[in-house]
């Protein structure tokens, strides 16, 4: 294959495919990112939160399935997966989740000055600097991978339809 897919009328380019040496990188940043994460003391879980709900903001399905599937496999619940979109207005997230997800929201909305300041303040009363630097890193990551998905289109297959 020369890293193109035939998604309609329209051939995407699979960027991961089309220059791999760039995409193995970016997973190599991304390995480096989940390490720093355990060693600041972030559990899987809370990780997979903020790969979700920055998936969730930027639209990226592929994503959005790969992470779900990650995060039920650490133990999270269809329950607080299906409200995480609302996650301000319900009471399942802790103190310390609440701030990585606000401070995940701003990495990936950069423009709102004004949430990005409040987040990252909530984030330093509830975050360790380790574990701040940390949750910027995912949602970089995440962010990063997200693109590649969106604008290759990548699918996602598998599962039977409910009907």
């Amino acid at each position: 294959m020369n890293g193109t897919e035939a998604v309609g009328t329209d051939r995407r380019v699979y960027v991961d495919k089309q220059h791999p040496k760039a995409y193995r990188a970016l997973a190599a940043a991304a390995e480096e990112v989940r390490t720093a994460a355990a060693e600041a003391g972030l559990d899987r879980v809370l990780v997979e939160l903020v790969n979700l709900r920055v998936s969730q903001i930027n639209g990226c399905a592929y994503c959005l399935d790969v992470h779900t599937r990650a995060a039920l496999r650490e133990g999270e619940t269809t329950r607080r997966l299906g409200v995480l979109a609302a996650w301000r207005d319900t009471e399942l997230f802790t103190a310390r989740e609440r701030a990585a997800l606000a401070l995940a929201e701003a990495t990936t909305r950069p423009a709102d000055a004004a949430l990005q300041e409040d987040a990252y303040a909530e984030a330093r009363r509830t975050l360790s600097d380790d574990e701040t630097s940390a949750v910027i890193w995912v949602a970089v990551t995440i962010n990063a991978f997200n693109r590649v998905s969106i604008m290759s289109k990548h699918p996602v297959r598998g599962g039977v339809p409910r009907q």
